[in-house]
């Protein structure tokens, strides 16, 4: 195959890049910022980003008179001596004659020649989907190509990654797209946090008409499970809940409430209030709060202010409208089916788990359920590995979980994230093979320590500028990839770079459609309702 020549290398630098004088037989219009491009040098080929385009002339007085509309002879007398464009570039990779892929470190010469990358060319810097492994996931296709770019989902789910993007830019169908590669490879078994019922089963499509594409249970019925806190609703769109979540009282930690600190505008005053009550009544401490009726009294009996007190009754008093939750015996015996139970059952025979909070749709709601269950698993978690290192059986290893969060600047703030469980698995969970992906259209909101911990980052259209800031915080090359940042189109164009892909590079996002769903045909193992029968 004949590689189309773009241009050649006239000068550039290590740290500054390239620049390449384009050739005058191409259509500048033709060449983006984002393209991929492959330079060749005498013994390794760059494999390069544009990520500027300029234009150029000779002679600077050819530009105190320009040519009329009229002028065509004058134009392009112009065009062929005295005017030509350029294009920055920014190599990623090198290429050497054994094909071994390596970190830039060195510059080709002068009047290297510059070629559109070929799909061999993607192959070999990013995989292939047909790799034995199985590791490699067709995630989209560089730009103006039609070739795929693959992800290294073990190296995804090794550690945490962000999806980021203003509202609007596909950030649902891009999770979608992660989520499904995971799941069909077994890479890793994924528990999903799914505020507005987006995940499981059909989900609108945005555009015009009312096309609706398939949920994860839908294309995996039998890998992925129904965790609904309102059946009701999954059974109005056309599903039903593997199971129904209840939750007691006597599962929600007083760390749980932290994260709910912002949310129910609490002063520390009344969390120190609550660890009084938790100091005395444990794991019943919530609901002999509730259960108050003389306040004051209460507050006199812990020796704490009765207006703390007060503030935390009243505003958790709107736990007792959520109907999932539900009362059992102060002090009597912990539930051993639990709902967190069963979900340790289903991730054991790796069967990904979607929570669907259906109506229940308040921050509130989402904070608090999604810390009780995710504190939970990672008690286990560590259990299950310290576990493992201690017998060293492969049978005991336990598999990558992935943790799947929307609206992670509320779990993720500077505040929350040193108190609240997300904040530890973040910072640590990676050794007891737990990772979070954290989906934003806010990153600037989300703890620069918790951002630096990111391995992977996905990032769609960005427009504020504390945003865009954030993604790029420590990652390399951030001034050249924050213009790459700046042109990505409104939807189904993102910038991938980190731990699983090679180099950076813009991808048009691989359409979520028919073909996609032939793709995604699965041989199974294990059926999600012979493992219902065998838990009840």
């Amino acid at each position: 195959m004949i590689k189309k020549q773009l241009g050649t290398i006239t000068q550039g630098s290590l740290s500054e890049g390239l620049t390449m004088h384009i050739d005058p037989m191409v259509s500048l219009e033709t060449i983006k910022t984002g393209k991929f491009v492959s330079v060749v040098g005498v013994k390794h080929t760059f494999f390069s980003l544009i990520t500027d385009l300029a234009l150029q002339v000779t002679n600077p007085d050819v530009l105190l008179y320009p040519p009329k509309e009229n002028d065509s002879l004058l134009s392009k007398k112009l065009a062929h001596k005295s005017m030509y464009a350029t294009a920055q570039l920014r190599p990623m990779v090198t290429l050497d004659d054994q094909h071994t892929v390596a970190p830039v470190k060195t510059v080709p010469p002068h009047f290297a020649k510059v070629y559109e990358a070929s799909a061999q060319d993607v192959a070999r810097i990013f995989g292939n989907e047909d790799d034995v492994s199985k590791k490699y996931f067709n995630i989209g296709s560089p730009l103006d190509m039609d070739t795929p770019v693959c992800i290294d989902l073990e190296k995804l789910a090794e550690r945490n990654t962000g999806i980021f993007g203003k509202t609007g830019t596909g950030k649902t169908f891009l999770t979608r797209l992660v989520l499904a590669g995971l799941i069909k490879n077994n890479k890793a078994v994924c528990i999903i946090f799914d505020m507005h019922s987006e995940y499981g089963l059909q989900a609108r499509k945005e555009g015009p008409g009312n096309t609706f594409v398939k949920g994860l249970k839908t294309l995996f019925p039998h890998r992925v499970a129904i965790f609904s806190l309102d059946p009701v609703s999954t059974r109005k769109r056309g599903g039903s809940a593997d199971v129904e979540i209840v939750l007691s009282y006597q599962d929600v930690k007083v760390e749980d409430i932290i994260s709910l600190q912002q949310e129910l505008n609490l002063h520390s005053t009344a969390l120190e209030a609550a660890y009084l009550i938790h100091a005395r009544y444990k794991h019943d401490w919530l609901q002999v709060l509730l259960d108050q009726t003389d306040i004051k009294e209460f507050a006199n009996s812990l020796g704490a202010h009765p207006e703390s007190i007060a503030a935390l009754y009243r505003k958790l008093k709107r736990i007792e409208r959520l109907p999932f939750f539900k009362r059992r015996p102060a002090g009597g015996p912990k539930q051993h089916d639990s709902v967190i139970d069963q979900m340790m059952e289903f991730t054991a025979k790796d069967i990904s788990i979607c929570v669907e909070f259906g109506n229940h749709t308040s921050s509130f709601c989402y904070l608090l359920v999604s810390n009780i269950i995710t504190r939970r698993i990672h008690s286990e978690y560590i259990e299950k590995t310290e576990q493992f290192l201690g017998s060293q059986k492969t049978s005991d290893e336990p598999t990558k979980l992935m943790i799947c969060i929307e609206e992670a600047h509320k779990f993720l703030n500077p505040s929350a994230a040193a108190q609240t469980i997300f904040g530890t698995i973040a910072r640590e969970m990676r050794k007891y093979y737990v990772s979070l992906l954290v989906v934003d259209q806010r990153p600037s909101g989300i703890d620069d320590e918790v951002l630096s911990q990111l391995g992977t980052k996905i990032v769609a259209q960005l427009n504020d500028e504390k945003d865009i800031q954030s993604v790029l915080n420590g990652v390399s090359n951030a001034s050249t990839l924050r213009s790459v940042l700046a042109t990505l189109d409104t939807k189904k164009q993102a910038l991938m770079l980190g731990h699983a892909v090679t180099m950076p590079v813009v991808v048009q996002t691989r359409e979520y459609g028919e073909d996609f769903y032939r793709a995604m045909q699965e041989i199974t193992a294990v059926h999600v309702d012979a493992l219902i029968k065998e838990l009840f």
